[in-house]
């Protein structure tokens, strides 16, 4: 293996430390070496800490190797000033003489000036290390600054035979949810919660299942909760006000229910700088998605149990990507390629 990739590799498995915290900003990996020798590294801190390049140069304790280093970062050092000053700047102070760049950074804020800033400044400037794999650890915030949206996951689970939910005269007049899937599925679940930055449903699921829509069964953060409500139906006693997290309502008020939903749901998210969200139901609201071709992946949990009938599952026409057994669950993965 290459040298370059060698390091990008490393930065890579850094940045994953941090994408969950890092949202709303990418999670990025810098490495610095000096005579083949890792002498610092880090990550991106939680939102509004210190970037990734500040934490790998205060990892080394002698400064004046810097002068003589290569830096390896996996996205484009920003150059402006938002929650934290410039890195570019930073870099340029302590004058590291290489950069080896993953990818460019999409953000119009950044996209290419500091490798310009850099390049100007007489520095050796490498672009383009394991760019697909930079740009696939951060799909969230390229899908949010190339595509104008979120990135879009569906989630659902189904019986054997196809159904997401069983007809009411079989739910016992109980505000609760049916279980297709096991635990285990319901924890992995919940660990795909903490990893994006809001979850949405629609109103019958929250009417019907009285819904959490938490992390209880996994460590981290509870997501921003979006509820579609035209009319502005559910109870407040609901588990959504229970300000766990932030709830947000979006009633005929907030959009339009007469024409192209998905899609005004996902201007709305992209004004409110939400990043990525994991649609988890009701039928009406994940086809919606589907039709407006407004997604990236489906996760599919495939039961054990036969309802016999009841709520069809949702009708999606997409390669499937991955599969995993989960005791008796079957996941799927699906991928949109649009």
């Amino acid at each position: 293996m290459k040298a370059h990739e060698k390091y990008m590799l490393r930065c890579l498995e850094l940045a994953k430390k941090g994408i969950a915290a890092a949202l709303p900003n990418p999670s990025v990996g810098a490495v610095i070496v000096y005579q083949n020798t890792i002498i610092g590294e880090g990550f991106t801190a939680a939102y509004g800490g210190s970037h990734a390049e500040v934490n790998a140069i205060n990892a080394v304790k002698n400064k004046s190797l810097l002068k003589e280093a290569t830096l390896y970062v996996s996205l484009e050092p920003c150059s402006h000033f938002g929650k934290t000053p410039p890195c570019c700047d930073l870099i340029l102070l302590h004058e590291i003489p290489t950069i080896i760049i993953g990818t460019v950074d999409p953000n119009i804020v950044v996209a290419g000036k500091s490798i310009q800033k850099l390049n100007e400044a007489g520095k050796t400037v490498v672009v383009g290390i394991l760019e697909k794999e930079c740009r696939e650890l951060n799909q969230r915030f390229f899908t949010f600054h190339l595509k104008k949206r979120p990135y879009i996951i569906l989630k659902w689970a189904e019986s054997s035979d196809g159904f997401i939910a069983p007809i009411k005269e079989n739910r016992n007049n109980e505000n609760k949810p049916y279980w297709i899937s096991n635990e285990y599925s319901r924890q992995l679940t919940h660990k795909w919660r903490s990893e994006e930055q809001a979850i949405l449903v629609g109103t019958q699921t929250v009417i019907d299942d009285n819904p959490r829509l938490d992390v209880r069964d996994w460590t981290g953060k509870n997501p921003i909760k979006i509820v579609l409500d035209q009319k502005n139906r559910i109870p407040k006693e609901n588990y959504i006000f229970d300000n766990q997290s932030r709830t947000i309502i979006l009633s005929a008020a907030e959009i339009d229910y007469n024409k192209n939903i998905g899609q005004q749901i996902a201007t709305f998210l992209f004004e409110n700088t939400i990043l990525s969200v994991i649609i988890e139901g009701g039928l009406q609201t994940l086809q919606t998605f589907i039709e407006e071709n407004l997604w990236d992946e489906a996760r599919v949990f495939k039961g054990t149990s036969v309802l016999g009938n009841g709520i069809k599952s949702p009708k999606l026409k997409a390669k499937l990507v991955a599969t995993r057994a989960i005791l008796k669950d079957e996941l799927l993965i699906y991928q949109n390629h649009d």
